[in-house]
């Protein structure tokens, strides 16, 4: 009961200002102590453990140091185990059995594949997936080790196409966006499973995500990511439905290529 608190306000101290903020931390652990009863800081020195004791009117003791060691110790594994904890940031669907049969009508069941570029390729294919996005990998959705959900669609035992979901950051938030492709990596559905924007319904609407039906990774070739500009073909004919939403419009459109890529690479390996 006492290490969660602790715990808890120092990695919330350490993963929204970006480091250990040592002064913040023991600001925060010292009202931590007083409040539960505990007599010492561990990592102060012993003339300052008593200093700070006898500022509150409380005495040290072998055994108060000792817990407090312990606390600090176990507080200092959660940091070092933070940075993994929070760089590895999938995409599922919040409801597979649901989704899958809206997504994929006909389907009679599904099955699940993680895979991940770190486990798939490594470093090679997170180069050769950057080269072919024409944009690098960043933030907490786009680490090497991001264990990518794949569903594998099935009508009895015949496998009829694929569901992946990947993040993308958007302008007020993450975005989550899934396609549903046959075997041969026709998109046949763009889903938003997650979309935080004043025009969302608008994105939303089947007339837009109905300009990406039938499209494939050959049609976005020519989809820049960085001037967000298509130099011919059906992308370049996409439609951004809501004036205010341009960010997200090409965030979009930039989660769709990142998709196609990474499913040719998990998968159909058309390169």
């Amino acid at each position: 009961m006492i290490i969660l608190p602790m715990i808890t306000r120092l990695l919330g101290s350490y993963i929204f200002t970006g480091g250990f903020d040592t002064d913040n931390y023991r600001v925060n652990a010292r009202k931590i102590i007083l409040r539960y009863g505990l007599r010492i800081e561990a990592w102060m020195p012993k003339s300052r453990q008593r200093q700070e004791a006898a500022n509150v009117g409380i005495t040290i003791s072998n055994k108060g140091v000792n817990a407090m060691k312990n606390i600090f110790i176990i507080t200092i594994m959660f940091i070092l185990a933070a940075p993994r904890l929070y760089a590895a940031v999938g995409c599922d669907l919040n409801d597979p059995d649901r989704d899958v049969k809206r997504l994929f009508p006909g389907s009679t069941g599904f099955k699940t594949v993680y895979v991940s570029i770190d486990r798939k390729g490594g470093q090679p294919m997170l180069q050769r997936i950057q080269k072919r996005l024409g944009d690098s990998f960043h933030g907490l959705y786009e680490t090497i080790d991001v264990p990518y959900t794949l569903y594998e669609i099935y009508r009895g035992k015949e496998k009829i196409g694929y569901i992946h979901g990947v993040n993308q950051k958007g302008q007020y938030g993450g975005i989550q966006v899934f396609l549903s492709l046959d075997l041969k990596g026709i998109i046949k559905s763009l889903y938003f499973q997650k979309l935080t924007n004043r025009e969302a319904a608008l994105l939303r609407r089947p007339s837009f995500s109905g300009q990406f039906i039938g499209l494939t990774l050959d049609n976005f070739k020519v989809y820049d990511i960085k001037t967000g500009k298509a130099t011919l073909g059906p992308v370049a004919n996409i439609r951004n439905p809501a004036a205010g939403a341009d960010q997200d419009f090409r965030a979009t459109l930039r989660a769709v290529k990142k998709n196609l890529i990474l499913m040719d690479e998990f998968v159909y390996e058309n390169r």
